[in-house]
């Protein structure tokens, strides 16, 4: 495989793994093929829109990848920033304004170029997740410290906001951990369930956006509400899985439930959302694209 048909392979990945999270039915609160859970702003079309201007940008992270040179992947996040940027204003120019896949241009972006920048070291099509990971830590270094910047401005930014109130580090601080709440809940559940080869992909991904619900500090919720709320969406989460989640009847009548509460409260887990997708993503490119 030659480096441009393996950015192109990583495009294809990234924009897969969006569409699956989607498209995934019910999730509790979030946009998907049967309603727009907490969100009077935006549906599943709006979602399509989004992804359908995003697949150059992952492909064009993984090339700067593979053409960087060095060690200091640090600067490696810096160079994809700008990409980042473009990626954001094409999002919002087809979505007339409404942020569907912010979180997912930041977190699956510096993904795309972690692996462009080890297959430029290891010329391999499918890579390990740990490497993956390992890259990821090393690139976002010390990214979390500029969410201090906003105790100095008048107005800070959303996830500055997040850190000051709650001290909850956000997707920032998922993603200086190499994606710890996915390694540790969403990839071992999500590859139990492949390997039995016996459950729908949409039924193994609610699974598993559960199992990241329950888990995730989700940036999202707390934005909209705070830390309590936060907790009864873990808690509900729980409680769910508890009941088996979507492999019973009384798991599914549950996740039923809590979508309809969920839309009433005003409770969107957009932040597990976002790791569902990079949940997919990863292990797509370390298994193939078989899904």
């Amino acid at each position: 495989m030659s480096g441009s048909e393996f950015c192109n392979y990583v495009r294809n990945l990234a924009i897969k793994s969006i569409l699956y999270e989607v498209a995934t039915t019910p999730k509790p609160g979030l946009v998907d093929r049967r309603d727009s859970g907490a969100h009077d702003d935006m549906d599943f079309f709006t979602f399509l829109n989004s992804a359908s201007v995003l697949s150059s940008y992952f492909e064009d992270c993984a090339e700067v990848g593979m053409e960087f040179k060095g060690t200091d992947y640090e600067n490696l996040l810096g160079d994809i920033r700008p990409i980042g940027i473009k990626a954001e204003e094409d999002m919002f120019r087809v979505t007339k304004g409404i942020n569907t896949h912010k979180g997912i241009i930041f977190s699956q972006g510096i993904i795309a170029a972690a692996v462009g920048s080890l297959y430029r070291e290891n010329s391999g099509k499918n890579q390990e997740i740990q490497s993956i990971l390992k890259r990821v830590r090393e690139m976002a270094k010390g990214i979390t410290a500029e969410l201090e910047e906003g105790h100095n401005k008048r107005v800070p930014t959303y996830g500055e906001r997040l850190y000051i109130q709650h001290g909850i580090k956000g997707i920032r601080g998922e993603v200086e951990s190499g994606f710890r709440t996915v390694l540790d809940y969403a990839l071992p559940i999500f590859s139990e369930l492949i390997r039995k080869d016996i459950y729908h992909i949409n039924d193994i991904l609610i699974q598993t956006l559960l199992h990241l619900m329950a888990n995730t500090e989700d940036g999202n919720i707390l934005g909209r509400h705070g830390i309590d709320t936060l907790h009864y969406s873990q808690d509900r989460a729980k409680k769910a899985l508890q009941l088996g989640g979507y492999f019973t009847q009384e798991g599914r009548s549950f996740i039923e439930e809590m979508n309809s509460d969920f839309i009433e409260k005003n409770i969107s887990p957009g932040g597990a959302a976002d790791l569902l997708a990079v949940t997919l993503m990863l292990y797509m490119m370390e298994n193939g694209d078989i899904l």
